[in-house]
């Protein structure tokens, strides 16, 4: 059996190591790499280009903002502006 570690998994009441461990981080790593360009984009356009939903693209974006993972993925910052109605742009700031 896999015994996770304190930087290699998620957390919260409903997560399941075996059946969601492999799909989130596949996310958050394809969200990473994506935002690591500077661009801002919404939500519609991360979750298209990871191959995820926007609920999960969001979700992941809020995993960006905790320590452990801004650590492993050297971000400096998950920044958010409205610009307009309920649309909102996201961009991702990194360590040099």
């Amino acid at each position: 059996m896999i015994q996770p570690t304190f930087f290699d998994t998620f957390d919260g009441q409903t997560f399941d190591y075996a059946q969601d461990h492999g799909r989130l981080k596949t996310a958050l790593g394809r969200i990473a790499v994506l935002m690591r360009d500077g661009q801002p984009r919404t939500l519609a356009e991360i979750a298209k280009a990871a191959e995820t939903s926007e609920a999960g693209a969001s979700a992941r974006l809020r995993d960006l903002r905790k320590p452990k993972w801004a650590i492993r993925y050297s971000i400096e910052s998950v920044d958010s502006e409205r610009v307009g109605g309920g649309l909102w742009l996201y961009s991702v700031g990194y360590y040099q």
